[in-house]
């Protein structure tokens, strides 16, 4: 038996420091999965991440006595969410192929709205009031504003739409699968087991997805490529997720679906700090803008 979760009603200073972590390393994985994929195909990649984040947590709940296949009554929403989950990585990777990676992210950051239009309905708590609202959309406008330059000056690449299509339908699969994992029975399972069905599911159906394209599959890859895949996994697919899913548990949705607008922001940072990209004016108003958005969305 599960004993009884312990929520809170605002984002503490565990909260925000564990959010701030997780979104810096994800910025920075938009850049390790951008330098991968022309080397290793999209689906084969996101399958040997998969494969191995599924690994490291069995490996990681033998040790810890985590049970993963009781009978409590999480399979069929596990499974669920485990489809969603998947799905928004199939379109990330996918998407990629077709725009640029700015512009992919601005239509991925469409979840936290989903997340503040749908979870209040079901969950009476995660309810949003209006200057939250303000700071969410203050948040958002300010990660628009920060890729408006790829917007207006970046060239059209035949089917940029499919790209920004996909992009768009990965960040509502991802507000569904925060919806799932909220309103459900998984809200009360172990945050190992709740990622058990999300990296599991996906090892299974990435692979597939894979074929069906008609991808290579080789393990020949540069000393780099692995790196990446290694960071992805480890970092990335294990213990950022998991820490994700264990604050999910703990702390409101709603809340810390505000705080990855960090996300793309930091990817920004990376980007001028690692690969020389300039520092513009857009990248310093956005990052107030996502701080100040942050700062209203968490009042209490």
């Amino acid at each position: 038996m599960n004993s009884p979760v312990q929520r809170k009603t605002h984002l503490d200073s565990l909260a925000i420091t564990l959010l701030v972590v997780c979104c810096a390393f994800w910025g920075f994985q938009q850049i390790l999965i951008k330098t991968t994929v022309g080397e290793v195909p999209p689906l084969w990649q996101a399958t040997i991440r998969f494969w191995g984040a599924t690994l490291l947590l069995w490996l990681w709940c033998r040790a810890r006595g985590v049970a993963l296949f009781e009978r409590d009554g999480t399979l069929w929403p596990g499974l669920l969410a485990g489809l969603l989950f998947a799905g928004e990585f199939a379109g990330i990777y996918l998407g990629l192929q077709y725009t640029s990676a700015s512009r992919l992210t601005v239509f991925l950051y469409t979840s936290p709205f989903v997340v503040a239009l749908l979870l209040p309905r079901v969950v009476r708590t995660e309810t949003l009031r209006r200057i939250q609202w303000v700071g969410l959309t203050i948040a958002f406008a300010a990660v628009a504003l920060a890729f408006s330059e790829g917007f207006i000056h970046s060239s059209p690449v035949a089917g940029q739409w499919r790209g920004d299509a996909l992009g768009l339908a990965a960040g509502m699969l991802w507000g569904l699968t925060t919806l799932t994992l909220r309103a459900t029975k998984l809200a009360t399972a172990s945050a190992e087991k709740t990622l058990f069905f999300q990296v599991g599911v996906t090892a299974l159906v990435a692979p597939l997805i894979s074929l069906a394209l008609g991808e290579t599959w080789r393990f020949d890859y540069s000393a780099a490529a692995w790196t990446s895949i290694g960071l992805q996994t480890a970092v990335g697919a294990f213990a950022s997720y998991l820490t994700w899913m264990w604050m999910l548990r703990h702390y409101p949705a709603t809340q810390m679906s505000t705080f990855t607008f960090l996300t793309p922001v930091f990817a920004l940072v990376f980007g001028v700090a690692l690969l020389g990209e300039p520092l513009t004016w857009q990248l310093v108003v956005a990052l107030l803008g996502v701080a100040t958005g942050i700062v209203l969305v968490s009042k209490r």
